[in-house]
């Protein structure tokens, strides 16, 4: 009975170490899976802040790898970019040399959107074809590769709004792309650090994980709105903090009609609207680390409700330091970056409650 009972014994500790070193696999793909995002993102960013996104005209998901690699492939390029009104009606003195420029941030993003979906899709089959994926895994990873592949059509659509009568993509479809992205990487996080050991520290309060939540859901609303201030350059149009128009609540919020309108076509109600959403967050977070703190101060769980607080804390400075300073691509990236990182955080801050 004794060396029965060690054999299983045996056996439950092997399969605890196989369960184990499969977790910590699909941790570190699921990260790189994140770098390539995070990177996916930025370059997507940086595309739209060099009206970069327009320059290749045609979907072409496999041939599209390829760049042009001749003079005359290049003309040809260029050619199908003069077609549309971004170039006639902004751009008519560019050169072949300088179309080059917006051309490579656009492929970069298409190529690097192409990369995560081998990235995620081949270690993924070879991940289930080898039984190392649990299996209240497979569905959610499964959804997460058809979001993915769903977002390169959303992608196409939103370039697609800029090639006829509009000199960039449209706001309602460079909000939705963004948001999209966002998701994913937010499922993304969620996933891998559901496979990540978690602290026995009991909850601060039964409401502290609802506001964990709140927090992380205004985190994805507070980007989406400033994927409509990208959009609309709103950020360029009121370029001083905290005033408006010399006031904290500037006029001519409403003017156009309809006046839902305004909350996505106005810039300066677009741009107030995201001022608003980064003193909801900053106010939940606050409340969020005080209510951890107040009840229960050693624990894991409140000092990561600090971490979160600072986090919201120094990513609305460089938010107000890129607006003042008339959004340099530097600055701007790295409110980008920043609204990503703070995101992860906090999808990671509420998984472990």
């Amino acid at each position: 009975m004794t060396v029965a009972r060690a054999a299983a014994e045996g056996k439950i500790r092997r399969e605890m170490r196989r369960e184990e070193r499969n977790r910590l696999a699909l941790r570190i793909w699921l990260g790189v899976v994140l770098v390539t995002l995070f990177c996916l993102v930025l370059v997507g960013g940086a595309t739209r802040l060099t009206d970069s996104g327009l320059s290749i005209t045609e979907w072409k998901p496999i041939h599209g790898v390829i760049p042009p690699l001749t003079a005359a492939e290049w003309e040809e390029e260029f050619k199908l970019y003069q077609r549309i009104p971004q170039y006639s009606e902004l751009n008519t003195h560019m050169s072949v040399d300088e179309f080059k420029t917006i051309f490579w941030w656009e492929w970069a993003h298409r190529l690097l959107a192409r990369g995560i979906g081998v990235i995620f899709a081949v270690p993924l089959l070879v991940f289930w074809v080898t039984g190392r994926i649990e299996r209240r895994l497979r569905l959610p990873l499964l959804a997460l590769l058809a979001l993915g592949g769903f977002q390169g059509f959303i992608g196409w659509w939103m370039v697609s709004s800029g090639l006829a009568d509009r000199v960039s993509v449209s706001q309602y479809r460079l909000a939705t792309h963004l948001t999209i992205a966002c998701l994913i990487f937010a499922a993304a996080t969620w996933i891998m650090r559901g496979l990540s050991p978690h602290s026995d520290d009991p909850i601060p309060s039964p409401g502290s994980r609802r506001m964990a939540m709140v927090v992380a859901l205004m985190v994805l609303f507070q980007i989406y709105l400033g994927a409509l201030v990208a959009g609309l350059d709103a950020g360029l149009s009121y370029t001083t903090w905290p005033l408006m128009d010399g006031a904290l609540v500037p006029g001519d919020l409403f003017i156009q009609q309809p006046g839902w309108i305004n909350l996505f076509e106005n810039p300066k109600t677009v741009q107030f609207v995201h001022r608003l959403g980064a003193y909801t967050l900053f106010t939940l977070a606050l409340l969020h680390m005080i209510q951890c703190l107040r009840a229960a101060p050693q624990t894991t769980h409140a000092r990561r409700s600090v971490v979160l607080f600072v986090m919201v804390c120094m990513q609305a400075a460089i938010g107000v330091i890129t607006l003042v300073l008339q959004v340099p691509l530097a600055w701007a990236l790295m409110h980008q970056a920043g609204a990503l990182i703070v995101l992860g955080f906090a999808i990671a801050h509420w998984r472990v409650f």
